[in-house]
């Protein structure tokens, strides 16, 4: 027979309530501070930079070529070069990454193997950047011989973002619920109708935030980069894609030399003289509005994308 409280208790029951209140207002306003104090902290930074390179920021810096004079010096081989390298990278590690993780979570049988590989794309996520550097140097550059090129860039970032595609394509693909498997399958559909069909455009929001973030990090990786030979110094661009002649492509882009961003600011940085300092600052808030970009539009789409889904 249940014991009725008592004023005692009530009171007691009251002072433990107020007390975890408490708790949460403290942790509160403990997580507004922490959270305040970064901002404070990438504001000053933003500031700071912004001071240095608005200055230096004209479209000349844009549309020229480096050069020893500060004065003539410009990002359009670094810029270019990025994108081309971004776009190697986006090419090789979305569908292999995107392939590999669907055939994890959908296909894939629970064995030991299965979870050898599972616990290998998780450690190699957090790999050191410079350790994808020296893999590429010892494959890419010197075991297949594609040199010191975009190709070898773009591959050399891929390895790098693959495992974080597959990590974030695999955390989309489970968010959707099972019961729409079943009643794919249900109706007839096989496995790969379910997925083509249901599971594929109701994880795509979740996909796509994580491989913008993933191409987001590789445009500012340099580590591995400076590691495979890239140049820090390139007065020239990559060979249009676009030709006069049949087949109208060409692929000669992919085997030449490059320079991009994070590099052509670190050969800025080392060079002594203010006019070389605020060309890197320049260089360098550039690249931060990429980056700013591509997550702006990974926010952008996850939230179009998400509105379509209806379950």
């Amino acid at each position: 027979m249940a014991r009725a409280l008592t004023t005692a208790d009530l009171a007691a029951l009251r002072r433990g309530i107020r007390r975890r209140r408490a708790g949460d207002r403290l942790f509160a306003l403990l997580g507004w501070a922490c959270l305040t104090a970064a901002l404070l902290v990438l504001a000053a930074l933003l500031v700071d930079l912004a001071a240095d390179a608005l200055p230096h920021l004209r479209w000349d810096f844009l549309t020229s070529f480096p050069s020893r004079r500060p004065e003539r010096a410009g990002i359009l081989s670094a810029w270019v070069g990025s994108l081309a390298v971004m776009g190697v990278t986006a090419a090789a590690a979305i569908p292999l990454g995107v392939a590999a993780a669907v055939y994890l979570e959908e296909y894939a049988p629970r064995s030991w193997i299965t979870d050898a590989i599972e616990i290998s794309v998780a450690n190699l996520a957090g790999v050191p950047s410079i350790v994808f550097g020296l893999l590429a140097l010892g494959v890419l550059v010197y075991g297949l011989g594609l040199g010191r090129s975009v190709l070898t860039g773009g591959l050399t970032l891929a390895m790098l973002v693959l495992p974080i595609v597959i990590v974030a394509t695999r955390e989309a693909v489970r968010a959707v619920p099972f019961g729409i498997r079943e009643a794919a399958f249900a109706l007839g559909a096989t496995r790969w109708q379910t997925i083509r069909h249901h599971v594929l455009p109701y994880s795509l929001g979740g996909i796509t935030t994580g491989v913008i973030i993933a191409l987001a990090r590789a445009i500012g990786e340099t580590a591995p980069l400076v590691t495979i030979g890239a140049l820090t110094y390139v007065a020239f661009l990559p060979a249009s894609p676009v030709q006069a002649g049949w087949p109208f492509l060409s692929f000669q882009w992919l085997a030449d030399p490059f320079t991009v961003l994070p590099i052509q600011t670190f050969n800025w940085i080392s060079r002594p003289g203010a006019a070389f300092q605020g060309n890197a600052a320049a260089a360098g808030l550039v690249l931060m509005g990429m980056t700013l970009l591509m997550n702006g539009a990974a926010i952008w789409l996850r939230h179009r994308l998400r509105r379509r889904v209806r379950w």
